[in-house]
């Protein structure tokens, strides 16, 4: 999509450290010429990154780099095995799918692919301590990751393979509470539906959109959290 081209290049900017904090960022106008595309669209990629703290929009004055120590988000990606490891507990995973399929309209929407392209599908169930705490469904894109369907992903998670071989530029979430799927109760053990956290997640590389991610948490088991620190 055309915004995401414009937030990819900003993104660039400010990565590379071309673009320092507090530095301006090109105006609407200037990006919707830039990229020949609509003032909106420009306003929706700079909107985006305002909402992820990259930036900072001032009515009046224009955008600017955030000030680094605000570019934290509490969603910050890490890897499960990590997190469960420095609570000193056991980490477990099972690989229920691993495979090749064609690209739905929606997958192939999220992983900016034609529909009925091949991309790799795994679904891989999180334990801490024998217990499921995790379900990952997730779209790869093979452009990006050639080898995923052949790692073993009991002893290493899709995120430790993908940072490895596709660095992370960029994320988006999105959360919700759900009622879970019938597969999503077996792969979580529950003995009867409840209250679920479920995070959507897209990450891009250098090279382009990776995966397109949709993780259940049975609600009894998961805490979210973290912590901000702000600049006076």
């Amino acid at each position: 999509m055309k915004f995401s081209k414009i937030k990819q290049h900003i993104y660039s900017k400010i990565a590379s450290g071309e673009w320092p904090e507090n530095h301006p960022v090109s105006s609407e106008n200037a990006l919707a010429i830039q990229f020949k595309v609509s003032r909106m669209t420009a306003r929706r990629a700079l909107q985006e990154l305002a909402d992820e703290g990259l930036v900072i929009r001032s009515k009046g004055s224009g955008t600017y780099v955030a000030p680094l120590k605000s570019q934290t988000s509490f969603m910050a990606i890490r890897n499960i095995a990590d997190e469960i490891r420095a609570r000193q507990h056991d980490y477990e995973a099972h690989v229920h799918v691993l495979r090749q399929v064609p690209a739905s309209l929606q997958v192939a929407e999220q992983l900016q692919v034609e529909p009925e392209t091949p991309v790799f599908y795994s679904v891989i169930t999180h334990l801490e301590n024998g217990l499921p705490v995790q379900v990952e469904e997730r779209y790869v894109n093979p452009a990006v990751a050639t080898d995923y369907l052949k790692q073993d992903f009991r002893q290493i998670t899709p995120h430790e393979y993908l940072s490895a071989v596709a660095p992370l530029t960029e994320a988006s979430h999105q959360i919700e509470a759900v009622t879970p799927s019938t597969h999503v109760c077996e792969w979580l053990e529950l003995a009867k539906p409840e209250p679920c956290l479920r995070i959507v997640r897209r990450t891009w590389s250098d090279a382009g959109v990776v995966t397109y991610a949709v993780l259940t948490h049975p609600g009894s088991r998961f805490v979210l959290g973290g912590h901000l620190t702000f600049k006076a």
